[in-house]
């Protein structure tokens, strides 16, 4: 098999400006395919806007790949069945129901016109179960908490069914019982050969991730393991020496260090 086919998504020379600025410098990044890699780095990075760049919601110079087809070759409804995207601050009506919310994940898999079938129905319902929203399908989104509704709106993107998930900031407004049911979504989601790209400034959770994509000042500067002590120097650096990441139990942690 060649490498190409182990790629989800194949960024190459990537810039791109917010307004009159540059905040993306000529980046190049490999995603592996049936594998969580999330990116961390400082506020002001560029985490949010290279995912951006990778879900094909923002201009810019250079090309991305998508499941090896050149990303603005794609028609928009082939694209939406391959990726799915969960941004910041999404929104949806606040009169709909918390089923049609999620039952949006599936317009890329529905004819024109065309009423749920009962495919798009079992995935709406396993979706709004994964998230634990099953019990709210029949309420307003309106009526929700903010992180009820972050978890309706995971519903949405999961419903979908693609190839592959990019996330930015899931974690938000979810307490740490849900961020743990996140984590096992994920888990699940790569058992099943789904490619996950998120952006976290949760380093712990991050850790967690097959691989870590370290980013300072619109650049990656580096790509690599999530257990490898290389990346964790670079995690380390990017964000001043103010954390340090070492070994709990089975896992790997971010710890704030004291200053003397």
């Amino acid at each position: 098999m060649s490498v190409a086919n182990h790629v989800a998504m194949q960024a190459t020379a990537i810039s791109a400006n917010l307004g009159s600025v540059e905040v993306l410098h000529s980046i190049n990044l490999s995603v592996s395919k049936g594998r969580w890699t999330s990116i961390v780095g400082p506020n002001g990075a560029g985490k949010s806007t290279l995912l951006k760049v990778l879900a094909g919601v923002l201009p810019h110079s250079g090309d991305v790949t998508l499941l090896d087809q050149a990303m603005h070759q794609l028609p928009k409804r082939v694209r939406a069945r391959q990726l799915a995207w969960l941004g910041q601050n999404e929104t949806s009506a606040d009169d709909l129901s918390v089923w049609d919310v999620a039952m949006l994940g599936r317009l890329p898999h529905q004819a024109w016109l065309a009423g749920p079938s009962a495919q798009d129905q079992a995935a709406v319902e396993q979706a709004l179960r994964s998230t634990q929203a099953w019990e709210w399908r029949d309420r307003a989104l309106g009526q929700l908490s903010g992180g009820e509704r972050q978890r309706v709106l995971l519903a949405r993107a999961l419903a979908g069914q693609a190839q592959v998930l990019l996330m930015d900031e899931p974690l938000a407004n979810l307490d740490p019982p849900h961020q743990a049911d996140w984590l096992d979504i994920v888990h699940a989601l790569v058992a099943q050969g789904t490619t996950v790209v998120s952006v976290l400034h949760e380093v712990n959770m991050a850790l967690h991730a097959d691989a870590v994509v370290v980013m300072a000042n619109g650049q990656v500067r580096h790509h690599g393991s999530s257990e490898d002590a290389h990346t964790h120097r670079v995690i380390e650096q990017v964000f001043e020496h103010r954390i340090a990441i070492r070994q709990l139990a089975d896992h790997w942690v971010a710890l704030p260090r004291r200053s003397t």
